[in-house]
């Protein structure tokens, strides 16, 4: 079984983990922080929503840091729900590992697909480059395209992977 569990993104002079907003997030982790006071933290959660708290809202880290925010939310490594929010540019929702996810969401009843529940890449994109811009950082809109098209290597399945390397393209945590 692969991994399940947030990666929460932001930027503070506080540790993320003692924000308000991130309060029912009991047990996360830092995993690494980047120069202009970015962290990133690991919340592991069980894929059984009885299993597990509540992570909180990226539109609210990003109203109480006053900074871009973003959660990634990794399905046992086969891919990723990106949510990602700005104080001024508002929240967007995506995912990583399309062919991934669509087997993870399976037939829904009402016929819903991928593209009903995530942006698609190249919207996702201009999204992507207006949240790094909030963040102060310049990004090349095909460079992160490329990272929101792209599928996991088979040789090394892990969708989150493609999420740190999204991280990088937006400027927030180098590979």
């Amino acid at each position: 079984m692969g991994y399940w569990g947030y990666y929460v993104v932001g930027r503070s002079e506080r540790p993320l983990a003692e924000l308000d907003t991130l309060a029912g997030a009991e047990g996360m982790s830092l995993l690494t922080t980047a120069d202009g006071g970015w962290q990133v933290w690991e919340y592991q959660n069980d894929p059984d929503p009885a299993g597990s708290g509540d992570v909180g809202s990226m539109n609210a880290l990003a109203r109480e840091t006053g900074a871009p925010a973003l959660f990634g939310y990794v399905m046992n490594s086969d891919c990723v729900v990106v949510e990602a929010a700005a104080p001024e540019s508002g929240g967007w929702t995506t995912c990583l590992a399309r062919g991934a996810m669509a087997g993870h969401l399976g037939a829904t009843e009402d016929g819903l697909t991928v593209e009903d529940y995530f942006l698609e890449p190249r919207d996702a994109a201009g999204r992507a480059v207006a949240w790094a811009a909030e963040a102060g950082h310049s990004v090349a809109p095909e460079w992160v395209l490329e990272v929101l098209a792209t599928e996991p290597d088979p040789s090394a399945p892990l969708a989150e992977n493609l999420l740190f390397r999204l991280l990088d393209r937006l400027g927030v945590v180098p590979l």
